[in-house]
């Protein structure tokens, strides 16, 4: 695996069966095991201080923009990802063209465990994900969602 373009913050931590690429982190992270975390060359995804991402998580940056937020909690087997399609088939981009934009996650979020996030979602500060959830628009500051595709379901102050 080639690596490049890591700025990594003090006392991060990650386990050594998780790749990164193209990414900067803040301090005091932590990345579990089989974690792959990446963007590109000119889309470093960021990760703020304090985060922990949980074992099994895919974060792909790699065509756009992927902010995570301070303190964010993202528990295992969660998929954040900016682009998505069925990037093999060309006959079958014609229908289900492949779709890609920015995602952020704003500070002191929780994201459950096995949640998927699309492109072009923004999360508010304070969010929660309830866990197996799929998430395709954006949601304000303080929001507590839930569902396939996720609905809000309150504010949680």
């Amino acid at each position: 695996m080639k690596t490049s373009n890591i700025t990594l913050g003090d006392e991060v931590f990650i386990d050594p069966s998780s790749s990164i690429n193209n990414v900067h982190i803040g301090n005091g992270v932590k990345i579990a095991k089989r974690c792959s975390v990446f963007g590109s060359a000119n889309n470093p995804l960021t990760i703020g201080d304090g985060t922990y991402i949980g074992m099994n998580t895919i974060l792909n940056g790699y065509n756009a923009k992927l902010t995570i937020g301070k303190r964010v909690s993202i528990a295992q087997n969660v998929n954040i990802m900016v682009d998505s399609g069925p990037n093999a088939s060309t006959e079958l981009q014609k229908i289900y063209p492949i779709i890609q934009g920015e995602i952020s996650i704003g500070d002191d979020s929780w994201i459950g465990a096995n949640v998927i996030i699309m492109p072009n979602v923004k999360l508010g500060k304070f969010c929660v994900v309830a866990a197996n959830s799929f998430v395709n628009k954006n949601f304000e500051d303080y929001s507590l969602i839930g569902g396939s595709p996720a609905k809000f379901i309150k504010k949680i102050i």
